[in-house]
């Protein structure tokens, strides 16, 4: 009997200490359209216009803006391949902080 015990008691120990080993899906969330025009009144209205189809005092209107351009434009300082900028100018510094925001700035940009 009490090796019964015995085999029971290790079998619920090592149940215990199983895991499961499959790496964690990364949640994906809808983009937010709301929180991407929050989003733009708190970090963008400084250069461009508030009114995004409207220009702004330093930066272009963005109406429209599609996400590879986001990408490209806020996260690396550049453009996607084959882009004609509105402006020349350079002046924008990345914005690394904003990376896991461009879907909600592209749907409220759309």
């Amino acid at each position: 009997m009490w090796r019964w015990y015995l085999i029971f008691s290790l079998g619920l120990m090592l149940g215990a200490c199983g895991g499961d080993s499959r790496p964690q899906a990364k949640k994906v969330r809808a983009a937010d359209p709301e929180r991407g025009k929050r989003i733009y009144l708190a970090q963008c209205t400084s250069c461009h216009n508030s009114d995004p189809s409207r220009d702004g005092p330093v930066g272009p209107a963005i109406k429209g803006s599609s996400q590879a351009l986001l990408e490209a434009r806020v996260l690396r300082g550049n453009y996607p391949p084959g882009y004609t900028p509105k402006r020349k100018t350079s002046l924008m510094p990345p914005q690394k902080a904003l990376e896991s925001v461009i879907p909600d700035l592209a749907a409220y940009l759309r």
